[in-house]
Order: C-alpha cells, then structure tokens, then sequence
C-alpha cells in the first residue's frame, strides 16, 4: 500500500483519482483498506482546506420540511401555535434557545445551524 499524506492541490487530485479506481473493491479486501484509508486522507484535507459553511437557521428548517414532508403543524410542537411558526419561517421572530433544542431533538438540524445568524435575509422585528 503506498499512501501518503495529502499536502498539497495535485496530491488532493491524486487522491481522487486514485479513489476512482478502487471503487469497486471489495471492504475486507487490500484494495478495499486503502480506499478506506484514502477516504480518510481526503476528508481530513477537503475539512481543512474547503470547509463547508453551516446552513441559515430557517432555510434548514425549510430543507427539513421539505425532505421530511412536515407540515406546520407538524412544528408546532417544537415552535409554538401555527402563527408563531409563520413568524419564524417567515423572518419575522427569532428563534429561541427552547425552539433550538427542541428542534435539534425532533428533527435532528444541528443545534450549530440553527444558532446560526440569519445570513442574507434581516429579521423585521424580535
């Protein structure tokens, strides 16, 4: 097994390439513990070197809605009464450490994401 650490942009691509081809391995096999290992190798790189931006607040409440089917009535349990649920989805209430918590706990967002400062869009009022 030759593998060696990712330092720079054209060992990166190496690594990519090299991952193609052992897609097919089979897990307990050689080839399967050095995709293993590779994998590894690129993760650790792309998290230093391209680090993904957490979510806004409402629009990963928004994907979650959407990816799970949800309803507003089915956070009302996690917000409050259906307008209050239309103020957060609508930017017109911030969330509340309570609503973050339950949120997490029933749908699973990270709690990083939704603590999160609304990006691009202002809150009307609080």
């Amino acid at each position: 097994m030759d593998i060696k650490p990712i330092k720079t942009d054209a060992d990166y691509r190496a690594a990519l390439k090299e991952t193609e081809t052992l897609m097919t391995a089979k897990p307990d096999s050689p080839e399967g513990e050095k995709l293993d290992v590779l994998v590894t190798l690129i993760e650790a790189y792309e998290a230093k070197h391209y680090p993904l931006d957490l979510p806004d607040p409402i629009e990963a409440i928004k994907f979650e809605m959407d990816r799970s089917g949800l309803t507003v009535k089915d956070l009302e349990p996690m917000i409050g009464k259906s307008n209050r649920v239309y103020e957060i989805l609508n930017r017109k209430r911030s969330l509340t450490l309570k609503m973050i918590w339950k949120l997490h706990d029933g749908l699973g967002i990270p709690a990083e994401s939704l603590i999160k400062q609304p990006s691009t869009h202002e809150l009307t009022s609080n």
